[in-house]
């Protein structure tokens, strides 16, 4: 189940991606998972605004991570000329790789006729896949959902437009735009995408373990598959996954210091890319993903979102793993 990826001049180590998500796949983010064993990770989705790449914002989205990955950015838009300026700017800064946002299906990015939105324009879709594609030197990914809606699930149109354009790898979630992230992802149209192009296929939705990675593979014949929501709190699971399609020894499941190590790392890598007062606030959901299921866990988050210093939040880490006990809930 290993396939060997080429993305233009860049031969990734596996097969096994992690999916950008706002909010989320920051620069520590990103180091983790590649430290654990992911073979590709793109930036948060940025605007193709190019007035707003001075914004703190924006630089903390696509804060370049030497983490021996090629530095993807994912960029967001539905003008073609401001896509193509965007890309621009990105690979100027340094971006390996420009991988574009078609799959988003968030209201604040649909309704700007962005992300999943352009799926219904094909027309669209083909101009700025176009216009990025000839602007910039570096490779040009894409990701997309299967289409608009269940009765017009047009991927393997999308997907031949964008090989006919140049796009070096496309990643497809199993979802259509109208599904969100509702129900179950379904992998028929991502082999009938795989069917009908030559470029590597990613498949994308609904992968939260080892099993349910190479089932995707076998049902779609994709080259890789993506993770994102089930590396949320456990990075580890790039380790097991791309182990297991190696026909490697799955590694055992973190034990309570290895998490201690990487929850600590990662809280204070925010901290220091974000700075203390937004740091720590960012730092509260990824401390209720790692801790989740663990014995005295809930008296822990709740402590943990009262406050408000990042040595404070990482003493207080220190402690829960040391001395657990210490957060037995009062009776």
């Amino acid at each position: 189940m290993f396939s060997m990826i080429q993305i233009g001049a860049h031969k990734l180590k596996n097969n096994v991606f992690l999916a950008p998500m706002a909010g989320i796949t920051d620069a520590p983010f990103r180091a983790l998972c590649a430290k654990e064993g992911a073979g590709f990770a793109a930036s948060e989705m940025i605007s193709s605004d190019t007035l707003l790449f001075a914004t703190a914002k924006t630089k903390h989205r696509v804060e370049r991570v030497n983490n021996g990955l090629p530095h993807a950015v994912q960029i967001a838009g539905s003008d073609a000329q401001s896509m193509a300026d965007a890309a621009a700017l990105n690979v100027a800064h340094g971006a390996d790789i420009i991988d574009i946002n078609m799959g988003c299906p968030a209201k604040k990015v649909c309704n700007r006729a962005a992300g999943s939105a352009l799926l219904e324009h094909p027309k669209l879709v083909e101009d700025i896949l176009a216009a990025v594609v000839k602007r910039v030197d570096v490779p040009v990914t894409l990701k997309i959902r299967t289409g608009p809606d269940a009765a017009t699930r047009n991927g393997v149109a999308i997907a031949q437009i964008a090989e006919r354009n140049g796009i070096a790898c496309l990643a497809v979630h199993g979802r259509t735009r109208a599904d969100r992230f509702k129900g179950h992802a379904e992998y028929n149209t991502i082999a009938d995408i795989k069917q009908s192009v030559s470029i590597p296929v990613i498949a994308n939705g609904d992968i939260t373990n080892v099993n349910e990675a190479k089932t995707v593979l076998a049902l779609t014949g994709a080259d890789g598959i993506m993770i994102g929501r089930a590396a949320q709190g456990n990075p580890w699971i790039f380790r097991e996954v791309s182990a297991h399609l190696a026909g490697l020894p799955i590694p055992e499941k973190p034990d309570s210091q290895t998490i201690y190590h990487a929850l600590f790392d990662h809280v204070n890598g925010l901290h220091e890319l974000y700075g203390e007062y937004r740091g720590l606030r960012i730092a509260r959901k990824h401390i209720a993903w790692y801790c989740k299921g663990m014995r005295n866990a809930t008296e822990f988050r709740t402590q943990a979102y009262k406050l408000e210093t990042a040595k404070e939040q990482l003493a207080l880490i220190s402690t829960f793993f040391e001395h657990p006990d210490m957060f037995e809930a009062a009776a």
